[in-house]
Formats: structure tokens, C-alpha cells, sequence
């Protein structure tokens, strides 16, 4: 019996035929003892990839956000190409990362913490799905029950329960990447904001830019007893000028510290016109320019991308959505 070749599901027939290097490694855990002897706490998967030729001049490093994963940027509920295929087709090598904690990088409560509660569909349609007028790009629209929202819900983890020992992973891990890769742009999303101002804290002269979409806020916010941006723009500690000997010294005296970390490195704060975050977002713009950054605002509805809400990376116009990104990154080099 002679076999045949396989064919390609009529599901994938669209996806483009691409040229690309790809492979992995891990930023390792601190070795420490555990039940079971020696174990590595909270290491963190790194996926690149890169084009046939590379014609950009610093590497984008892409960031998820809470209880999400790196297939966030890899591909749409819809089963289209994500954003790491036009990135990386821009011209740009890749990096993408599963904070610890998420996705592949494994995260046993004995080393890393406890975990908080499961990203539910309710929370998801809270987030994603908001009736906000206009919002019209979310293709999965149809409620508990809808495929295209078992799929969004299906990568969806938990966030940990300390949310500031979990930015402290982040900083630390990004932080050592930069090392090994060299000066980058950071692209983060949403509760991965936060590892975009901590890792320019911690590696200021390795970070070129930072595209924070939808990011974690606003400021000094509180999400839960015991959960809140005691920093400003994160839970865990960053170093401003002058020091303070305690974050509440921030809240109260607003403006008066500035953030050393972020000057000099271009910033651009994205939004999407029907997303519950356009309407505190230009706070975190605002808490930028008073510790000293030049941040921009984009709009993605007053860009010429209307509709789009909290993800507009797996929305319905995601090809479209992140044109004017590209053309941010493109502009400020």
C-alpha cells in the first residue's frame, strides 16, 4: 500500500506560506531546595523567531498580559495570523515570553506562590467583551457558548495571588533577557504593562522604546484588599528620584518624583476607542509626564482603527489595528 502525501486542513489554506528561522531557551529560576531536592523557581520560556533577512535595528520583545500566554501574539480565536507574523514580516526578530507563571513557564505554588483564581468566561466578557457603543471587532461576541470565546478562555490561566512578587519575576526575567539579547523594544499588553516600566528600571540603557497597550492601571489603583499599583504604575518597587522611604510618600506629593529609569526611552501608551481602559488610560500618560517621561497617547479610533476594545491583537480588525503601531516603531527607530 503506497501512502499518500498529507494534506493541509482547508482551515489553515489561508495562512501564508513564510521563510523564518525560530527556536527557544529559558531565563532560568533560582535554584533553590524544594520537596523534592533542588528545583528552579519560576523560570521563563523565551520563543523567537526572525525573518529571512532582519532589516530593523533592534529586536521587539513581546510581553502578555494577566493569565494569558505568548499565543496571544501568535494567532486570533479566529484562526488568523497574530502579530508576531507581521512583526517579524516588518522585518523584526521577535522575542516572545511567557511570563513565570503563565503558559509553558511552570510555576509550582511551592516556589512561586500561590495562585489566584481562574480567569472565568464572565471575567473574560468583562473584560473583552464590554457593550461599550461602537465596539463592534469582537469576534466573540455570542456569549458562554460561543466557539470563538472557548477559544480566547482556552489560553487563559490564573494571575498570581501577589501580584507584586509576580512583577518582581517579570522585571528580574526581562531584565536578564535584555542581557543575553541586547538593547530591545518592549511591546507589552495589558497586566504585562507593569514588566515594561520594571525591566527600563532595572536595564534603562537596553531598552530602545516601550509600546504599552492597554496597560495595567491607572495609577496606584487598587484591584482587591491587598492588590494595588502601590508604586504608581506597579505593585513592585521602582526606583524614583528622589527616593522615598515609602510609596504612599508618591501618592501623596504627585509630580514630585521622577522615574530616571524611563527618561530617554521613547514611550507610546495604545488604546482602543471602545475599551474600558480609553477612559483612565491618559492618567497613566499623564503619572508618566509627571516622573519625568515623554509619553505619547494613540488613540487607535483617532488613529483610523475604530471599534476595537481590550484585545485588539485577536480581534476581528487586528490586521488593521496594528498598522499605526508599526508605524510608531518605525518612526522612533
Amino acid at each position: 500500500m503506497t501512502a499518500t502525501a498529507a494534506a493541509l486542513p482547508e482551515q489553515f489554506a489561508h495562512y501564508p506560506l513564510r521563510t523564518v528561522r525560530r527556536g527557544h531557551f529559558w531565563i532560568a529560576g533560582e535554584r533553590i531546595e524544594g520537596e523534592t531536592g533542588t528545583v528552579q523557581r519560576a523560570p521563563m520560556y523565551v520563543e523567537w523567531e526572525a525573518p529571512a533577512e532582519i532589516t530593523r535595528p533592534y529586536p521587539l520583545v513581546l510581553v502578555h498580559g494577566g493569565g494569558g500566554q505568548l499565543t496571544d501574539w501568535t494567532g486570533t480565536p479566529d484562526g488568523r495570523p497574530g502579530w508576531s507574523d507581521r512583526f517579524v514580516d516588518d522585518g523584526y526578530l521577535v522575542y516572545r515570553v511567557d511570563r513565570p507563571a503563565h503558559g509553558r513557564s511552570w510555576a509550582h505554588p511551592e516556589v512561586a506562590g500561590a495562585p489566584g483564581p481562574q480567569f472565568s468566561y464572565e471575567m473574560a466578557m468583562g473584560l473583552f467583551d464590554t457593550p461599550i457603543p461602537g465596539h463592534d471587532q469582537a469576534p466573540w461576541g455570542g456569549g458562554i457558548g460561543d466557539p470563538m470565546l472557548d477559544q480566547l478562555i482556552a489560553s487563559m490561566g490564573f494571575l498570581p495571588a501577589d501580584l507584586a512578587e509576580s512583577q518582581r519575576l517579570d522585571q528580574d526575567r526581562v531584565a536578564r533577557l535584555l542581557d543575553r539579547i541586547g538593547p530591545a523594544i518592549l511591546v507589552t499588553h495589558s497586566a504585562g504593562g507593569p514588566t515594561g516600566w520594571l525591566a527600563a528600571d532595572a536595564r534603562h540603557d537596553l531598552v530602545r522604546a516601550i509600546v504599552a497597550i492597554e496597560p495595567m492601571g491607572p495609577p496606584f489603583f487598587e484591584f482587591a484588599p491587598g492588590v494595588r499599583l502601590d508604586w504608581g504604575l506597579a505593585a513592585a518597587p521602582l526606583a524614583y528620584d528622589p527616593p522615598v522611604a515609602s510609596p504612599a510618600e508618591l501618592e501623596a506629593a504627585p509630580g514630585a518624583h521622577r522615574l530616571p529609569g524611563l527618561e530617554g526611552i521613547p514611550v507610546v501608551v495604545v488604546v482602543g476607542d471602545t475599551s474600558p481602559f480609553t477612559s483612565w488610560a491618559p492618567q497613566v500618560v499623564e503619572y508618566l509626564h509627571g516622573a519625568g517621561s515623554d509619553a505619547e497617547f494613540m488613540n487607535l479610533g483617532e488613529a483610523g482603527v475604530p471599534g476595537n476594545g481590550h484585545a485588539m491583537m485577536l480581534e476581528a480588525n487586528s490586521d488593521a489595528a496594528i498598522v499605526p503601531i508599526l508605524d510608531w516603531i518605525a518612526r522612533i527607530g
